[in-house]
């Protein structure tokens, strides 16, 4: 056998050799037949060492010459069936290296879209161990694979799946990640140094990791723009770009440094949202400052929801409290400096904060009233929090650092403003036990400006009330002053407004929590001379009517909006339109109603008459049996009778208090034809009959659309209530006939012109026989408060009579103008007539009259009684008809009088 390199047998030999062992092995024939795989590579290095037209080979063993041998004798056959193990495997070495060169050229903008897809990773826990002087240190556990049914195109997922199912795990060295905004000029937003990590990348495959990362924030400019933009709600959308250098490798291949990019779009609900929270604690009280100051401290605890997989403790914060001023989106004022204490943050669990403010004073710019205002924004802080209306505070980050906070937190927030929802705390019943004591009533001035409060009635009480102290008030606190526009209802209807906007001197006293009762701070004021504007006329005759005839207490409901200027440790300041309410129970007229007030009547003076008409001056005393007073410009009431106006009486400028009342001055015209015509005439006379007569007569008093002049509707709506009262007595001068008998020996069924008449003879009987004359009528009680005819004279002889008249008017005189008249005995049996149409005059006091002549009835049984009678007494009756005039005022009126004394003379 030829050694010489060229020889066709040795060179196809040796090529033989080198191929057929090559296809025949396999992965599991060369682990278990190595000395074969030896052998075999021993006898073909020759083949693949030799250089040129040289060669070199070992000595071939026997055992492999004799394998050789033996294959080079097999039949053809065999020889076929051997190389098929061998087309298979030049096969897929093939197809190996086709997918091979396949990814080399399409394999990155392949595995970049299948691993866009493809990933996931599930957080399951992101904490910071710790804050650093540049940053945080974070930890993040997470579950990553990649899952290529999330992958869209088949081409895609199929080589992507059978790429990463080859390359099984790919490790990332250090690599530092920045976050960058695109929309916002490419600030820097931070950079995380990742370490390194090794994840698998097959389908399905889960790998857990769990690193620390070091995070430091970028441009803290930047980052306060996008914070503020985010607070003011113009953060429509958001994209942040990641992007790192990251160098891989897969198992010993190193995949070079790669360059990883991407953008995430936040729009709509994946921009978070500032957390919901709940203030669960508010407690105010007094602290002491340095420098022996007392400020006011604000202790708050709120919870909120972290809904975020995170966990981390925030270290102590400082902040500043700012509250709007009064131009909107003006400058804020600072109210109040917070901290916080370290926050405990876990996963899907509530949080609880703690908040310390202090208030150290309240600044002017908080306390003065806006311009075109009538507010401070204290008094909008306050009103919206007491009547339970959300409100917005504003948190600043404080300049300096608290404790060992590190400074870059400081210098991130301290010009961050974050608007807060500042929830009210609605304070139902803040005030109760609403009363007024020592009620005066004034009605209107009539000759006020319009729209002036003296031209409405107006109300002057002490007024009290006991306000709730709100539990997260735990300082002292005293009221000075207080105004408030009242609501006042009758039965759920509207009466009207109490006007007490005008600031009203108070007092308070502090009341000490007791049993069940919450403390609170009983306030008294007194209130001069409130306006009430009466909204509902109809209402207003309601109440009059249940206090004059009811006979209980009519009970007012009131509703206020109360200011009160308070004072506390940080100075003045007005808490506005607290919500008060209350009743204010009203006593009823006592006793007998209206007729209680007993009016007298004395002192009259005639200012003026007509043909029809005169008008009398009186003063009228009478009780007042209500605890309330009242003052009255002005008022004009219609007197009545039997439903026919009659006239109307006038009371200017009377100062009406519980008690007696002396001298109330009262102008009373006597005007019956001017409002019914002569039905007015008739009934007018009427009334005058019956009581001269003795009649117990009644006056109605009606209010009309002139009673308060500035209130027409008010006078017309109480027109529907009539009060009726007995006709006021009038007060006579002495009666020189009884001179020690004063006003409670007065009769009042007694003729009002017909007092005492004794009849006597020339020859006087004994003074006690005209006494027991006076005893059948009922003893000296027979003497009525006015008897004009006190004392009757007959003489026999002369056919004449004379009588002594009382004039209960003090300035005027009274003219008689005709007399018709007849005198009765036992009721039936006339005596005799008299008629007279001279006029005499009744001058003030007491006077006699002329002798008026008798026409005797000679044939009756009355005249025979009168002459058994002469020297003595004859008790008679009268009837007559009688004209009398005042000034130009003349009326004729009848007269019925029993049980009238007449001295029987010659």
């Amino acid at each position: 056998m030829s050694d010489h390199p060229t020889s066709p047998l040795l060179g196809s030999a040796e090529h033989d050799r080198r191929e057929r062992p090559r296809s025949q092995r396999s992965k599991a024939s060369l682990r278990s037949q190595p000395s074969r795989a030896s052998a075999l590579s021993d006898e073909s290095t020759p083949l693949l060492s030799r250089n040129g037209g040289e060669h070199q080979h070992d000595p071939v063993s026997p055992a492999a010459s004799s394998r050789l041998s033996v294959q080079d004798e097999r039949p053809n056959d065999r020889k076929t069936k051997r190389r098929w193990p061998t087309i298979v495997a030049l096969s897929l070495l093939s197809a190996v290296v086709v997918f091979i060169l396949g990814l080399g050229f399409a394999a990155p903008a392949v595995v970049q879209e299948y691993a866009k897809e493809a990933v996931v990773f599930e957080p399951t826990d992101l904490s910071i161990d710790s804050f650093t002087t540049s940053g945080v240190k974070a930890r993040i556990r997470g579950n990553f694979r990649l899952d290529a049914n999330k992958v869209q195109k088949k081409l895609v997922r199929d080589l992507g799946r059978a790429g990463t199912w080859i390359a099984r795990a790919v490790e990332s060295r250090p690599s530092y990640v920045k976050v960058t905004l695109p929309e916002y000029d490419d600030i820097l937003l931070g950079t995380a140094l990742v370490p390194s990590l090794v994840v698998d990348i097959r389908d399905g495959h889960t790998t857990y990791v769990n690193f620390t990362t070091d995070l430091e924030p970028g441009d803290v400019d930047g980052i306060r723009r996008i914070a503020n933009d985010w607070i003011d709600g113009r953060l429509g959308q958001l994209r942040v770009q990641g992007k790192a250098d990251v160098a891989l490798k897969s198992g010993i291949f190193s995949l070079g440094t790669q360059t990883f990019s991407e953008i995430l779009e936040f729009k709509g609900k994946d921009i978070p949202t500032i957390p919901q929270y709940n203030i669960t604690r508010l407690n105010f009280h007094e602290v002491n400052l340095p420098g022996s100051q007392t400020g006011m401290a604000a202790d708050v605890s709120i919870t909120m929801y972290n809904n975020y997989p995170v966990t981390f403790t925030v270290p102590p914060l400082g902040f500043d409290i700012l509250v709007p001023g009064c131009v909107p989106n003006g400058d804020f004022i600072l109210l109040a400096n917070a901290t916080t204490g370290e926050i405990q943050v876990s996963p899907n669990q509530d949080l609880g904060v703690t908040v310390s403010g202090i208030i150290r004073q309240l600044p002017d710019t908080l306390t003065a009233v806006c311009p075109n205002k009538k507010t401070s924004p204290l008094d909008v802080l306050l009103g919206d929090y007491i009547h339970g209306i959300d409100s917005t505070i504003f948190v600043r980050g404080a300049n300096g650092p608290v404790d060992d906070t590190p400074s870059w937190i400081s210098e991130l927030i301290k010009s961050v403003i974050v608007p807060l929802p500042f929830p009210g705390h609605p304070f139902d019943n803040l005030m109760r036990d609403f009363s007024m004591a020592d009620v005066h009533l004034s009605l209107p001035d009539p000759f006020a400006q319009p729209g002036s409060p003296e031209a409405q009635p107006q109300i002057s009480a002490t007024v009290k009330a006991l306000v709730n102290l709100p539990k997260e008030m735990n300082f002292p606190i005293s009221v000075s002053h207080v105004r408030a526009d009242a609501e006042v209802f009758y039965h759920d209807r509207k009466l009207g407004l109490l006007d007490l906007h005008k600031w009203q001197k108070a007092n308070s006293t502090q009341v000490e929590a007791e049993g069940d009762r919450q403390p609170g701070l009983m306030v008294e004021s007194i209130v001069e001379k409130a306006p009430l504007n009466i909204t509902d006329d109809d209402v207003f005759s309601e109440i009059v009517q249940a206090l004059l005839f009811g006979g209980k207490n009519v009970v007012l409901g009131v509703q206020a909006k109360v200011d009160v200027e308070t004072e506390t440790t940080l100075g003045k300041f007005v808490i506005r339109e607290i919500p008060a309410q209350g009743k204010v129970p009203i006593k009823p007229l006592s006793g007998n109603g209206i007729s209680s007030f007993a009016p007298k009547v004395g002192d009259l003076r005639i200012l003026d008459t007509t043909r029809t008409t005169f008008l009398i001056e009186a003063k009228v005393n009478m009780t007042n049996p209500t605890n309330y007073s009242a003052t009255v410009p002005y008022v004009n009431i219609n007197m009545l009778s039997n439903g026919t106006v009659l006239g109307y009486a006038v009371a200017r400028n009377v100062k009406v208090v519980p008690g007696q009342n002396n001298n109330i001055l009262v102008l009373a015209t006597w005007e019956p034809a001017r409002f019914e015509g002569q039905k007015g005439l008739d009934v007018g006379r009427e009334l005058l009959s019956q009581y001269i007569s003795g009649y117990n007569t009644t006056l109605t008093l009606r209010t009309h659309n002139g009673t308060i002049p500035m209130h027409p509707n008010l006078g017309e709506a109480l027109s529907t209530i009539e009060i009726e009262i007995p006709t006021p007595k009038l007060d006579p001068p002495k009666n020189p006939n009884h001179p020690d008998w004063d006003e409670d020996d007065r009769d009042e069924k007694a003729p009002r012109f017909i007092d005492d008449a004794t009849v006597g003879t020339p020859f006087q009987l004994d003074s006690s026989i005209a006494r027991r004359s006076v005893l059948l009528r009922g003893g000296r009680k027979s003497i009525d408060h006015f008897s004009m005819l006190t004392l009757s004279q007959m003489h026999l002889f002369t056919s004449t009579a004379t009588f002594t008249l009382l004039s209960p008017l003090h300035y005027s005189s009274i003219f008689v103008t005709y007399i018709n008249a007849t005198a009765y005995y036992n009721h039936t049996d006339p005596v005799g007539e008299v008629i007279y149409e001279l006029p005499f005059v009744v001058p003030p006091g007491a006077t006699t009259s002329p002798r008026l002549p008798v026409d005797w009835s000679l044939d009756s049984v009355g005249y025979q009684a009168v002459k058994q009678a002469l020297g003595g007494t004859l008790k008679l009756d009268a009837k007559a008809t009688v004209g009398i005039r005042l000034g130009e005022w003349e009326e004729r009126v009848w007269f019925t009088g029993g049980g009238i004394g007449a001295r029987i003379q010659i």
